[in-house]
């Protein structure tokens, strides 16, 4: 009788750790999206003064100002899924690379500090979202393998755990990018 109840105690026992650990998984993966989340609104607030600042040098094409500018209100609205926020945030990071490819053409606006300053700034915060980035996918990769091996399994069953989906490049940003079409362009 004792022996059962010892071996049902560390059973119990074994059961509260392991709730605990998928829970500090999930909240793991919890703030690592808000890091991004973080990081995306600091992009957001540069692109304003970037657009400014080329806008003033040049009269590039309107449906490139006109895009942007409508991608930042949509993630900034607060009403869009997660989802919605990396497709968003892939279709802007295309648009402002464009923006970027175009400023190649004006060499007064290349050579003016603010933006000079803005493009470091920019690059800067890219290369944060990018490691918010890995910090989201490992922390998803950690949290889905608690609820995929074994004895996780079982218990993120009993509790209706599901894995999270990794964020991943899309296709066409997976591309070599060739120097020579870009100056060519």
């Amino acid at each position: 009788m004792i022996i059962a109840l010892i071996i049902i105690g560390i059973i119990f026992l074994f059961g509260i750790f392991f709730y605990n650990s998928l829970i500090g998984k999930r909240n793991q993966v919890t703030n690592a999206f808000s890091a991004i989340d973080v990081m995306l609104k600091k992009r957001f607030d540069l692109i304003p003064n970037l657009v400014e600042v080329v806008k003033q040098y040049t009269n590039y094409e309107q449906e490139t100002l006109t895009k942007i500018v409508e991608l930042r209100a949509k993630a900034t609205s607060g009403n869009i899924s997660d989802a919605e926020k990396a497709q968003i945030d892939s279709q802007l990071s295309s648009s402002v690379k464009g923006l970027m490819v175009n400023v190649e053409n004006y060499p007064d606006l290349k050579a003016n500090t603010n933006f000079i300053n803005l493009q470091t700034t920019w690059t800067e915060s890219e290369e944060q979202i990018a490691a918010a980035r890995r910090t989201y996918n490992s922390s998803v990769t950690d949290y889905n393998n608690a609820i995929m091996m074994f004895p996780g399994s079982f218990f993120a069953g009993m509790l209706n755990y599901q894995p999270i989906p990794v964020l991943e490049t899309a296709a066409e940003e997976r591309k070599n990018i060739s120097a020579k079409d870009l100056f060519n362009s």
